[in-house]
């Protein structure tokens, strides 16, 4: 029998429009000769769709969205993602399950048993565990549902298991003969990789086959980039769906033989495919059109804005120089061409006399105190507040430009540059950056040379560079991966990189006195398996044990 995947971009809340994807999808696998279609872990309320299960509301619709999936899609099998009720006695209200839809009803249920923790997921807070899983029959086979997570604790595969318990290992041992996984797995570079070998894992040392459909689309901070698969019992892929957009996959669950459509290749346009989704869906899901982004003439904004015209098209992206007393004629000259390069409408909005008024301004309450970096951060503030006017003016969200290092270290200024609605590249180290703008350019050369080229500075003074203050990209950038993303310690970053010790712990000391500033930042895309946000939580008022 035909089985489909329908890799769906469902918004969290919207159960019509859900629902009108998952109908549109199953009657369009019915027409290619499909009799089970798989949709993604919670597809009909969105995920993550977090503390908004609480509300009895949510839950109540998402029962009636999975009914009427259900009266729409006779002649097919819809297996989706939903929220069902718990039992009182567990303290939590509902759980994360799986429906099997046929017949104008929902025939059978089946609720995740592995709830994640870790990192971005916060499952334990919103959902009660399911005590137990059965199988269900279905063209002659014994079908073995999971959800997600519930595949990511094989003995095989894991060196250190998180949980007691193995869902799958568990339905094979009951009599499952075919595994099926209905995922939300968020992207991040080198996700893909581990997400196969795991999963073909199972297959190979279960001796199933292991169809996976995973969310594709941009919720919040997080990316999923689809790439479904579907395994035999040897652990080859014998069908896969596109990365980063919807697809609807089709194969044969006897001659185990499927549709192998075309995934994105390489890091650099992984990463670039995973933040163009996160910028589209979130300026879409967040009901806006346009978006404004101040221009320097610097790598950051020149990428962050190829990263929006990608997004949501040329004509609806504006671009901002706000040149000062210390902007480079270089750098205005780098914006204009950028912007001329990417077809955008371009303003410049010069900020000397306006910073003039400041200073003459507090010139009663600084006097006899010299300029330092007071002075900087008014420019950046300056800044910010044009483009939030033009945000206001307008109704278009304003993407600020800073990047991982910068952010990481506090390089950047609280209600001045980290002004906006989306960080679009805070998960971007600034090396990345550079590699990222080289891949935009392989394309079609945008970005100017002199850009690429030129020494990192803020032009907040005179001759500023980024090298003044920090340490080379090279350098701080292996500091923080090492520090955020692994846990490791100064003395092994040190030892590691053959860095010197008292070097790593300044950038340390930076990165743990700038919890606050961080904490105050926009939304960003996660890229990499330890973002800044929600994914990585400190506390600001703490002393840390460098």
């Amino acid at each position: 029998m035909k089985i489909a995947l329908g890799q769906i971009n469902p918004t969290v809340g919207d159960f019509a429009g859900n629902a009108a994807k998952i109908i549109d999808f199953s009657l369009r696998a019915k027409s290619l000769g499909a009799g089970l279609i798989l949709f993604p872990e919670l597809s009909v309320c969105g995920y993550p769709p977090r503390d908004l299960v609480e509300r009895v509301s949510f839950v109540q619709h998402n029962r009636e969205a999975a009914e009427h999936i259900a009266a729409e899609t006779h002649g097919i099998a819809v297996i989706c993602g939903l929220v069902t009720p718990a039992q009182v006695e567990t303290g939590k209200s509902v759980m994360n399950s799986a429906a099997l839809l046929m017949d104008g009803r929902i025939k059978f249920v089946q609720s995740k048993m592995l709830l994640p923790t870790y990192d971005v997921f916060d499952e334990m807070r919103n959902f009660a565990p399911a005590r137990s899983q059965v199988l269900f029959p279905f063209c002659g086979k014994q079908m073995a549902l999971t959800i997600c997570e519930d595949a990511w604790n094989d003995k095989h595969f894991w060196d250190r298991r998180l949980y007691s318990v193995d869902p799958v290992e568990a339905l094979v041992h009951a009599g499952g003969n075919f595994v099926l996984n209905i995922s939300a797995s968020p992207f991040w570079a080198n996700k893909r990789e581990l997400r196969h070998d795991m999963l073909a894992t199972i297959a190979r040392n279960d001796r199933v086959p292991v169809a996976f459909v995973n969310q594709v689309g941009g919720n919040d901070s997080l990316v999923f980039d689809g790439s479904s698969l579907v395994f035999d019992r040897e652990g080859k892929v014998i069908a896969q769906g596109k990365s980063f957009e919807e697809d609807l996959i089709l194969f044969d669950s006897d001659s185990l033989t499927g549709e192998m459509h075309e995934q994105i290749e390489g890091e650099e346009a992984s990463i670039f495919s995973a933040l163009v989704l996160g910028t589209r869906d979130y300026v879409r899901k967040c009901d806006f059109r346009h978006v404004i982004i101040g221009l320097s003439g610097g790598i950051d904004s020149a990428l962050t804005a190829a990263i929006a015209v990608d997004a949501v098209g040329t004509e609806n992206v504006m671009g901002v120089g706000m040149p000062g007393p210390y902007s480079s004629p270089g750098s205005v000259d780098d914006a204009r061409a950028l912007a001329s390069n990417l077809g955008i409408r371009f303003e410049v909005l010069p900020i000397t006399d306006i910073f003039d008024d400041y200073k003459a301004t507090l010139l009663p309450v600084f006097k006899d105190r010299a300029e330092d970096v007071t002075e900087e951060n008014i420019q950046s503030r300056i800044r910010g507040s044009l483009l939030m006017a033009l945000s206001n003016k307008f109704g278009s969200l304003v993407l600020s430009t800073g990047n991982k290092s910068e952010l990481g270290v506090g390089y950047c200024t609280l209600y001045g540059d980290m002004a906006g609605g989306l960080a679009v590249i805070n998960d971007v180290p600034k090396t990345l950056a550079y590699r990222l703008s080289r891949y935009v350019n392989s394309r079609k050369p945008v970005i100017p040379q002199a850009t690429l080229e030129k020494p990192p500075s803020a032009e907040l003074r005179l001759d500023q560079k980024d090298s003044d203050t920090l340490p080379d990209y090279e350098v701080l950038d292996a500091i923080l991966e090492d520090y955020v993303e692994q846990a490791h310690s100064a003395e092994q970053i040190a030892r590691e990189h053959d860095f010197g010790l008292d070097l790593v712990k300044s950038v340390i000391r930076m990165v743990e006195r700038n919890e606050y500033k961080r904490q105050q930042a926009a939304p960003g895309i996660k890229i990499s398996p330890k973002a800044f946000g929600y994914g990585r939580r400190f506390p600001i008022a703490a002393k840390a044990d460098i």
